[in-house]
């Protein structure tokens, strides 16, 4: 992990055009600006797990529906004549 220090209005580059800067410091908190294309989605990491979290869920609930369907359909083939 690289550690930075920053003060208001200086920035951080991430690459050539993603771009983090320092807006305001108070008390224990840090107000942050991110300049970055719209095709990057940007976060706080907290969503980004509740959302990962989620994904996985259906994921999970989908597979065990495709799952049942799959069986009761093996199980109501009508017998070949």
């Amino acid at each position: 992990m690289l550690v930075l220090t920053r003060k208001k209005n200086q920035s951080i580059m991430i690459g050539d055009n993603i771009v983090i800067t320092v807006l305001e410091t108070r008390d224990d908190a840090v107000s942050i600006g991110i300049a970055a294309p719209k095709s990057i989605t940007v976060l706080r990491s907290e969503l980004y797990e509740d959302v990962k979290r989620e994904n996985m869920s259906v994921l999970t609930n989908d597979m065990a529906s495709a799952l049942a369907i799959k069986n009761l359909l093996k199980t109501e083939k009508s017998p070949k004549e």
